[in-house]
């Protein structure tokens, strides 16, 4: 008799065990075991190792499949979370055979070896047949939507829980986003100003409302808000570093003249400054026309401003000129720091404003949200699990497609808190949507493009570029290691089947057909790949971070980033109070509810895993294996590196800190 000794891994979350009757079959090419069961008394315990040993009369020959199957017990289910199945056999071999998912009770799952192989490698009938069904079975079970036209198109799904089950990770992540928006108010003791109506009375009782605990940041910003020094800071490594760009001609719509800006460039001009790459622009033309939410039946405005910048010579950025509506003329005043204090904080106020909008809707939601949701649909739908690039990217795909069918019911349906609390809910909200996606572009998402684009290569104290340009670096070096290990030539990409569908796939629904996006419809080469899926996991990854994390810092004092304004723009100077702006802020119930959405974006889960982090064996070939751990050594010498800067700086950037990003969109 040949003995095969299996040894089966349980997940170790809440809820993976299962009294369930657990069924184990081997299949080779030269034949296959009979049932065994793996529990025929015990129960599978969380965390849990179970061995068990499989005798054959003869060799199975190679193997190709473990065969899984769980039995109610008693007439009582309990689905099943597997992580591995270790097989040693007879000759000595011992070969991994992943699943990280759960199994319900009367289904066969039938695993493949952790060896990664393309669609024209696989020669078995019995391995070609397996594929080709996996496939069959996703493109039906993950099925697109239209969530609204001229918008990337997302997952078929009414709730988390309608997910089928193995791309369910966990139990536990609906119900902790739930309990976490129930308990955000709470956590930020702003439960008795949830359904106060008045406004404001002065900034000072701001300052009095106490939110939890505050970070250093936190603290920073409620101290330093009013200041130019810090609102130009933002634009750089705050939240939305996305803006910015280098300015070498003013708009035509944008009419500042010498006079306006003499001695705030000290003895240079504004032209001078111009031609040395020190002027800089953001222009929020995107939102011209929308019209604002009605919150708790007030009206809010919605403006698109622009703004001027300029990078001193002690590698300060100082905004220079604030215009609040895209139109020049006598009603729509260029404001400057030279105006009275209340007129100059109004306007930066309507800056901010406008970056709650643009940021949440452009480069929060559709840059990293979407598109993520776009990456991982696609991967279900075309990449079979014995794909190098589907193994590549599962982990960064983790709860993308639970949080995003979260968010969409929790925050941007028409009872979603963002609906109800912030300026750029209803009716704008779609359309924002769609000219931000009208907009977008392949350079735009690849990081070392977006800054040359922008002009941005050599601005002083721009630690999102300079962080983020390493990660990009570092990044692409670990997906160039493992996908060179697996396309050996052009032709070979260009020869997957499977990889080609899944690129179209992602230039349909995603990017809707539309060649001036500069999205590939197919790849040609191994180097456009590799650029490609450096994109992909650089969103999930780095840049959600960038973009996500920072938000309750930036945010959490409320006239910093103020979800809605409740009074329109000025249209003219000297008529400011400090009552005007306690008016336009929003009032104590939009303040609260508008805070504990922030809290809850930026609340890191229990069951965070940071970038590299992949505890999910996957691979088990030493190159892939090997790019695996160069790529945490990697991240590590970057967070140093990071760490070290920080130390050096009055307000550190933390928010590409490797061990601060989380593998996927997961919250």
């Amino acid at each position: 008799m040949l003995t095969y000794t299996l040894t089966v891994y349980t997940g170790g979350s809440d809820l993976c065990g299962t009294n369930n009757t657990v069924h184990i079959k081997l299949i080779g090419e030269e034949g296959e075991s009979g049932d065994k069961k793996l529990n025929p008394l015990a129960r599978l315990t969380n965390g849990s190792k179970k061995q068990v040993k499989i005798c054959t009369k003869n060799t199975l020959g190679e193997l190709l499949f473990v065969n899984l199957k769980s039995k109610k017990n008693l007439g009582v289910n309990q689905d099943w979370f597997c992580d591995k199945i270790l097989v040693e056999t007879p000759m000595g071999d011992r070969i991994t055979f992943p699943c990280y998912r759960w199994i319900q009770a009367e289904k066969e799952l039938q695993l493949r070896s952790a060896r990664a192989t393309l669609v024209f490698q696989d020669i078995n009938p019995q391995l070609k047949a397996q594929r080709t069904e996996q496939l069959e079975s996703h493109q039906h079970l993950f099925e697109w939507d239209v969530y609204a036209d001229g918008v990337p198109q997302t997952i078929r799904a009414d709730s988390a829980f309608g997910l089928p089950p193995f791309i369910r990770f966990s139990f536990q992540k609906q119900t902790t986003f739930l309990y976490n928006a129930a308990h955000a108010l709470i956590s930020l003791n702003l439960q008795v100003l949830a359904n106060i109506m008045e406004q404001w009375k002065s900034i000072n009782e701001l300052h009095q409302v106490c939110v939890g605990k505050k970070t250093k940041t936190h603290e920073y910003v409620e101290e330093h808000w009013a200041e130019d020094e810090f609102f130009g800071y933002q634009f750089l490594n705050g939240i939305n570093p996305m803006m910015i760009k280098l300015c070498s001609t003013l708009p035509e719509n944008f009419p500042v003249t010498e006079d306006m800006v003499k001695g705030l460039l000290g003895d240079s001009t504004l032209k001078q400054e111009m031609q040395k790459g020190n002027i800089f622009l953001c222009d929020y033309k995107i939102l011209e026309g929308l019209v604002g939410n009605v919150v708790l039946c007030k009206q809010q405005y919605l403006t698109a401003p622009l703004c001027l910048l300029y990078s001193n010579p002690e590698g300060k950025m100082l905004p220079l000129a604030i215009q609040l509506g895209q139109k020049p003329g006598a009603d729509n005043p260029i404001f400057l720091p030279t105006d009275t204090k209340n007129d100059w904080l109004l306007a930066k106020i309507y800056v901010r404003a406008a970056e709650f909008s643009v940021h949440e809707a452009d480069f929060h939601l559709l840059r990293t949200h979407l598109l993520s949701e776009v990456f991982t649909v696609a991967t279900l739908r075309h990449l079979p699990s014995p794909h190098p690039l589907f193994k590549l990217l599962y982990p960064h795909t983790r709860y993308t497609l639970q949080i995003s069918i979260m968010a969409r019911n929790q925050l941007i349906s028409k009872t979603g808190a963002i609906t109800l609390f912030s300026g750029i809910g209803g009716q704008s909200l779609p359309e924002l949507l769609r000219r931000a996606t009208a907009s977008l572009t392949y350079s735009a998402l690849c990081l070392p493009e977006n800054i040359s684009e922008r002009g941005l290569e050599n601005v002083p104290n721009y630690y999102y570029r300079d962080d983020g340009i390493k990660l990009w670096n570092i990044i692409n070096k670990y997906v160039e290691g493992v996908l060179q290990y697996y396309y050996k030539s052009d032709e070979d990409v260009q020869k997957d089947t499977e990889l080609q569908r899944w690129i179209m796939e992602i230039f349909k629904h995603g990017f809707l057909l539309k060649k001036s996006t500069g999205i590939p419809e197919s790849f040609q080469t191994v180097v456009d790949l590799v650029k490609f899926v450096t994109m992909v996991i650089f969103t999930a990854s780095a840049q959600h971070a960038a973009v996500n994390n920072g938000q309750l810092d930036f945010g959490g004092w409320m006239p910093n980033f103020p979800s809605a304004l409740g009074k329109p723009p000025p249209k003219e100077k000297g008529q400011t109070t400090e009552a005007t702006i306690l008016k336009t802020l929003p009032n104590k119930t939009i303040t609260a509810n508008s805070m504990a959405i922030i809290k809850l974006l930026s609340k890191q889960s229990k069951d965070f895993r940071a970038l590299g982090d992949f505890p999910d064996e996957l691979f088990d070939e030493e190159v892939p294996c090997s790019a695996i751990k160069e790529f945490q050594k990697d991240l590590k010498a970057l967070e140093a590196t990071i760490e070290q800067r920080n130390d050096t700086i009055t307000l550190p950037y933390v928010y590409l800190l490797p061990k601060n990003i989380e593998n996927s969109v997961a919250i």
